[in-house]
């Protein structure tokens, strides 16, 4: 196991990310990476998570892991927090096809748990890979792990969430996981202000 969140075993080098060009489509990616045994949660999973929704939407949402739900059916967001989720997604009046979910690693984490560090560095490639084919306008990043990750940073949800930050140049904005405001329903007044932030600025910069 690496030292940091960001350091990168040698085999997970920048080269893989390189070398997951070569597929062209979602379905070509997820038949690549569907039988992944690159970290230890390969060999425990129930099933391979890649992510669910329009292929072509202009925003993403991202979020850690796949809980007990998601493991037994294959797909993100389908438990009690995908309740939620697409209550909050209707709110700012999306639709769940209108938006790509997904998860930062693929496979669930026993009991779980947060993703360790060679963990993320073994599936962040292909997350990569998906936000490229996918080419969002908008990133939402569900939870502090979802955000550390994709910013690069360990700062606290507080100092990221209610600002637009960049991830390659895409719009992206941060608030809390819907597993976290079923344990903290007083964040979720948190969790509006950010989600309407993210519907001013889809208004305003990429609504048709």
């Amino acid at each position: 196991m690496q030292g940091g969140l960001f350091d990168e075993p040698s085999e997970f080098l920048p080269s893989q990310e390189e070398d997951l060009q070569r597929y062209k489509t979602l379905t070509e990616l997820y038949e690549a990476t569907k039988t992944c045994k690159k970290c230890r949660l390969g060999e425990t999973r129930k099933n391979y998570v890649f992510g669910d929704g329009n292929e072509h939407a202009k925003v993403v949402l991202v979020g850690e892991a796949p809980g007990a739900d998601e493991d037994e059916q294959g797909l993100p967001f389908v438990g009690r927090s995908g309740q939620l989720l697409n209550n909050i997604l209707a709110a700012i009046k999306f639709e769940r096809r209108d938006v790509y979910i997904c998860n930062i690693i693929k496979s669930r984490p026993p009991n779980n748990r947060n993703p360790e560090p060679d963990e993320i560095a073994a599936c962040l490639p292909y997350l990569h890979r998906q936000l490229e084919l996918i080419r969002p306008k908008i990133i939402l990043a569900l939870g502090k792990v979802a955000a550390n990750t994709l910013l690069e940073n360990n700062l606290a949800m507080q100092a990221m969430r209610g600002k637009v930050h960049k991830w390659r140049g895409i719009d992206l904005v941060v608030t809390y996981h819907p597993a976290a405001l079923l344990r903290n329903p007083n964040w979720k007044r948190f969790c509006w202000e950010d989600v309407q932030l993210l519907r001013r600025i889809y208004d305003e910069k990429y609504a048709d």
